[in-house]
């Protein structure tokens, strides 16, 4: 009973705007006092420094539950776009990342995602990038939606997946498992495999996108949570 009272009383809160903007702010905070106050090694860097030194688009991989601290390994004069749902959770996100530079999206690559879709190539057309969750907004967890590889195919740039894990987190009890490092902990940021945008339209050929972007990004996702010990809270079949 006394739950019920403190979760309606938690929802009441959120619905004031000031108490929203305060709540973006704190988050921006801790992920910034996390990223300084631990030790990250960075892996597969050279990779998209290629590309954003020569300001070739491409598209960034990531899974839902680990978006956290992912806008710290951006840089600030580089316009990236986040997709982010236009339900509570990603009003939430959207007001985050602002704090770190980088623009949202809203929208989704499934159903009714057209304007989304639309707005991201044009984005990327124009010279510029995009992060993509492909189980997101609402999963299942860990499993790409075949929407990313529309989007590579149509602005015909490659993917390069990037995840994060660290030793010391919490694992909220939520659909993605969503990760949130925890002060002085070490962690390791890993930037994946490009790959490259469809051949065709067809549908074999935007399924095997989809199948690799999947791939890459659970098989970095297994190695950075080996590298920082934390496979054993983070089953991918969870």
């Amino acid at each position: 009973m006394v739950s019920q009272m403190i979760k309606s009383y938690i929802k009441k809160i959120l619905t004031l705007r000031f108490s929203r903007e305060f709540l973006c702010f704190l988050a921006a905070g801790y992920i910034r006092f996390v990223y300084h106050s631990s030790s990250w090694e960075f892996i597969g860097f050279d990779k998209p420094s290629n590309y954003i030194s020569n300001r070739k688009p491409f598209i960034i991989a990531f899974w839902h539950g680990r978006l956290l601290m992912l806008p710290l390994v951006w840089e600030k004069n580089k316009i990236l776009h986040l997709l982010i749902s236009r339900h509570n959770d990603g009003e939430l996100i959207s007001k985050t990342v602002k704090y770190f530079g980088l623009r949202s999206v809203r929208g989704s690559t499934k159903k009714k995602g057209v304007e989304a879709i639309r707005k991201m190539v044009k984005f990327l057309k124009n010279g510029e990038w995009v992060g993509i969750s492909p189980d997101g907004p609402h999963g299942p967890r860990m499993k790409a939606s075949v929407g990313i590889a529309h989007v590579s195919r149509l602005a015909n740039v490659p993917v390069i997946p990037l995840v994060y894990s660290s030793n010391k987190s919490k694992i909220l009890n939520t659909w993605d498992k969503f990760i949130i490092p925890l002060p002085f902990c070490k962690g390791v940021f890993i930037w994946g495999e490009e790959i490259s945008a469809p051949k065709s339209s067809s549908e074999n050929d935007i399924e095997n996108t989809r199948q690799l972007i999947e791939a890459e990004l659970n098989k970095i996702s297994m190695l950075a949570d080996k590298k920082c010990r934390n496979y054993s809270k983070i089953n991918l079949n969870e």
